[in-house]
């Protein structure tokens, strides 16, 4: 295995990792579990910390960029370009989301 694929293998692996941390969220709200709610936002909380410091790139994106001259938007994960491109704004939008309506839901008599 490549060493290019092997970044790609384990970053595709860590975003559905964080995909599903992030959807669990407002389902596990609305299950009333407020405890996995704290949990899932807690391990995203850590993830939106590593992006800031690293100037909002995974630090996969520059291991992966020694390997190949390509720049696409997925060069470095296997995801559609797209969502490759525009998977911050897609991702913390709904983390957000999920967030608000887990307050919401946590506020509801």
């Amino acid at each position: 295995m490549s060493h290019l694929v092997a970044i790609k293998t384990v970053h595709t692996i860590v975003w559905a990792f964080f995909a599903v941390s992030i959807a669990g969220i407002p389902l596990s709200a609305s299950a009333g579990r407020f405890d996995r709610v704290l949990v899932l936002a807690g391990v995203v909380s850590v993830e939106v910390l590593v992006l800031a410091f690293n100037r909002m790139r995974c630090p996969l994106t520059a291991v992966a960029a020694r390997y190949t001259q390509d720049r696409r938007a997925n060069f470095d994960i296997y995801l559609p370009e797209w969502l490759a491109r525009h998977n911050k704004q897609i991702f913390g939008t709904l983390f957000v989301l999920g967030l608000l309506y887990s307050l919401a839901r946590a506020a509801a008599p």
